[in-house]
């Protein structure tokens, strides 16, 4: 096809194009629905003209019209991801205060064995030996020990950002045992918050007696504010499945399931996305030994009034759902 009949033929698409980029330049209004077809459609043109070596300034032309089509979409789909995410931080904030019971009693199971396997380990060598094993509690030791260059679990992969990866498979691993567990009546939610509970308590307890607190607690204290409250979350979530199967009410079991659920993964959304976040922490700043304790122990505090206000105060929260 000739250079002219080419033009002849797509001319109109792109003279109407560029209006719309001056319209929507001069924010006299937003692209129109057709706008992302009309831009692919210049893409292909576009295409076309430099594979039959068309003039330079045809080329050009079409160039700049596809450049600033691409930014205004781009600008949009940026805009419309923001909302969407603002939308789903709010929703997640809004549920989480609705269903705060299911938090309280998840929070409950986490924290209270925690607490208690804390101070029994760090009392009695014997008590932790019923949960920890000597190899395990070695391990420990290894992990925080004040010479290490990195802190926290045997570090197999060589970066920093293969580390981020493991996190994050292994934190959401949890989140999703809490929640599916909900499946089996809670029983299983109960069983992963409470074994998580105990488990770090024990940690905890014995890494003190042993003299690591100085490693062991700058190192949990960042990642642990997003990380621990997910874990607490994801847990609720669960609670809230084996709940509505235990007391469906007026409501058959598959309905009351269906109607917790929509609910419960409302709580999910936000507990995946603060352990992406507290992998991140754990794998680029927790692990440093390179910064000073206090710094770490400084930072820590602040995220954990940061989730907490997050949480449980911000404005965000303030138009509840009933419930």
């Amino acid at each position: 096809m000739k250079e002219t009949d080419f033009e002849q033929q797509h001319g109109t698409l792109w003279q109407q194009f560029e209006l719309d980029i001056e319209a929507c330049l001069e924010g006299k209004r937003q692209p129109a629905a057709s706008f992302p077809e009309h831009y692919r459609q210049l893409c292909g043109q576009l295409s076309l003209a430099r594979q039959r070596e068309y003039s330079d300034v045809m080329v050009a032309r079409l160039n700049r019209l596809v450049m600033q089509g691409h930014h205004l979409l781009y600008q949009r789909e940026s805009k419309a991801s923001i909302h969407r995410l603002g939308a789903a931080l709010v929703a997640f904030v809004v549920a989480l205060r609705n269903q705060r019971r299911y938090v309280i009693c998840s929070a409950l199971l986490f924290v209270l064995p925690a607490c208690v396997m804390a101070v029994g380990t760090y009392l009695s060598e014997d008590f932790t030996y019923s949960i920890l094993s000597v190899e395990q509690a070695a391990e420990f030791e290894a992990m925080y020990d004040p010479d290490n260059l990195r802190f926290g679990p045997e570090r197999d992969a060589e970066t920093d950002l293969a580390m981020f990866g493991f996190y994050i498979s292994h934190n959401i691993g949890i989140a999703f045992q809490a929640f599916a567990g909900g499946i089996f009546f809670g029983i299983g939610t109960i069983f992963i918050v409470l074994y998580n509970g105990i488990y770090l308590g024990a940690v905890a307890g014995y890494l003190t007696r042993a003299g690591l607190s100085i490693t062991f607690y700058p190192f949990v204290i960042g990642h642990g504010a997003f990380e621990l409250t997910a874990i607490v979350i994801c847990g609720a979530a669960g609670l809230m499945i084996g709940h509505a199967l235990v007391k469906p009410g007026s409501l058959k079991r598959l309905e009351a399931l269906r109607l917790s659920a929509i609910e419960a993964v409302k709580l999910m959304y936000g507990g995946v996305f603060m352990l992406f976040v507290a992998a991140f922490l754990e794998a680029f700043w927790s692990s440093s030994s390179d910064l000073a304790v206090p710094l770490k122990l400084s930072v820590g505090a602040a995220l954990w009034l940061f989730v907490l206000w997050f949480c449980f105060f911000s404005s965000l929260g303030a138009r509840r759902e009933p419930g």
